[in-house]
């Protein structure tokens, strides 16, 4: 009879906050924006941002829309869209992102793989494979001749 409408969450708004101080440990998973100022250990999925500011440290595989790592993250990160690290920010793993930004003194220490899912595709003009030349050198009569090939 009377039903409870269900709001939607805005993944543009943060709506959680662990604050400077604050240890978290376990697994966070939000339909909004997260920021951590103190320290997380665990892992993070977010439909939203995630700004782990200045004080803040996660120790955690962390998967969002955007990234700012302003902190310290150790652990992997998965970008659907920008990834930026400040010029306090470090991240010690390996990263995804469709956009990458690293501010002068900012550190990443790991491997990225860009993801181009969006971008159009452009095809390689692709030439003809040449045939091998054999390079045979004059030599005067009686002297012998090598023969070299290239491919």
């Amino acid at each position: 009879m009377f039903k409870k409408k269900k709001s939607k969450i805005d993944p543009n708004m943060t709506d959680t906050l662990i604050g400077e101080g604050t240890s978290f440990e376990g697994k966070i998973k939000s339909e909004g924006g997260i920021r951590v100022e103190g320290e997380m250990v665990g892992d993070i999925e977010c439909a939203g941002d995630i700004t782990i500011g200045e004080h803040g440290v996660s120790r955690s595989n962390i998967k969002a829309r955007n990234v700012i790592v302003a902190g310290k993250v150790i652990g992997n990160v998965a970008a659907s869209g920008k990834l930026t690290i400040k010029a306090t920010g470090k991240l010690h793993g390996n990263l995804s992102a469709l956009e990458l930004s690293i501010e002068s003194g900012g550190l990443f220490q790991g491997s990225s793989r860009m993801d181009m899912k969006d971008a159009p595709f452009v095809a390689e003009e692709k030439t003809p494979p040449r045939e091998p030349e054999a390079i045979v050198p004059q030599a005067p009569e009686g002297d012998a001749v090598s023969v070299l090939k290239t491919w």
